[in-house]
């Protein structure tokens, strides 16, 4: 990194316009999936995610290729176990909002993996946000509202483990391009998904037919504008800043999600689930700014 890289001094006009960009396409990206997967198969939404952020990754597949156990691993829980998982409880679940919520669990699953496997220590603020943040998703959780959809709540929560599992793997993997990982995991996940989709998602064949033109626009910009686009701009910003000095802004990203989700696709926001919400995101924050050595995050979860 140049000397004349900024480091310490306030953000640009640049650096901020980046950082609201990746706020907002990571929210609309959520409400793509659930628009997506009310018409595709899930698993078929993930399969035609993949291939088109291939057809734009596909250059960073000059070899040699890092193939390794561990990058394996990684390319398996980011591509199609996590979002294998996701896209079905999108699917199944009435509303968006408690499952983007629940989702930035992924941020103290991380600290609690990167505790247990590579010996980061947890400062007490940081367990307590974490007691937070799974309490505040519990509390929501038992609200109606929520309670409906527990079940996808819960396949969030194991697709966020996954995902924060892939972050410490890929902290113990040094050297590793991002573009190129990306590219990798396109390779795998696609057509596992894929097969995993005419295996056991019933009737693809025909809801790919009667998908609606707005299904494939949400694929295609999960695929390229999320996928790459705002991948591209975050590894900008950690180029030039420390992770943990811009990753917390993307704590935005839910009150993007929730408040498309409650306007325009019918979520329901309770008192308790508001609550939950909040609390779940207070619990988060504290994990992602006490956070012992912030790495360089590999993209949303989602």
């Amino acid at each position: 990194m140049s000397s004349s890289t900024p480091q310490n001094g306030p953000l640009s006009g640049l650096e901020r316009l980046a950082i609201a960009a990746i706020i907002l396409v990571w929210g609309l990206n959520n409400c793509a999936g659930k628009v997506a997967t009310a018409q595709l198969p899930p698993m078929m939404v993930g399969t035609l995610r993949f291939a088109f952020a291939l057809a734009f990754l596909f250059p960073f597949l000059k070899p040699p290729l890092p193939w390794s156990k561990r990058l394996v691993a990684i390319c398996l829980l980011t591509g199609p176990i996590h979002f294998g998982v996701i896209y079905i409880a999108f699917g199944m679940a009435k509303s968006l909002s408690p499952l983007v919520v629940a989702n930035q669990l992924w941020i103290p699953f991380t600290a609690l993996f990167a505790w247990k496997m590579l010996g980061e220590t947890m400062k007490p603020l940081a367990v307590a946000g974490l007691v937070v943040a799974f309490a505040g998703v519990a509390w929501m959780s038992l609200d109606p509202h929520g309670a409906a959809d527990l079940p996808a709540i819960v396949l969030v929560l194991i697709a966020s483990a996954c995902w924060a599992f892939a972050t410490v793997l890929v902290r113990q993997t040094p050297g590793a391009k991002p573009l190129q990982v990306q590219a990798m995991t396109a390779v795998v996940a696609a057509p596992v998904l894929l097969a995993m989709s005419f295996g056991f998602e019933p009737h693809v064949v025909e809801r790919v037919q009667a998908a609606q033109p707005i299904a494939w626009a949400c694929v295609a910009f999960a695929g390229v504008v999320s996928t790459i686009g705002a991948s591209a701009l975050l590894f900008w910003l950690v180029q030039r800043r420390e992770a943990g000095r811009v990753t917390p802004y993307f704590l935005l990203t839910p009150l993007v999600s929730c408040t498309i989700g409650v306007l325009f696709m019918g979520d329901k926001l309770s008192p308790q689930l508001v609550i939950g919400a909040v609390a779940t995101l207070v619990g988060v924050a504290l994990v992602a700014l006490t956070a012992k050595k912030a790495a360089p995050p590999e993209g949303e979860a989602t």
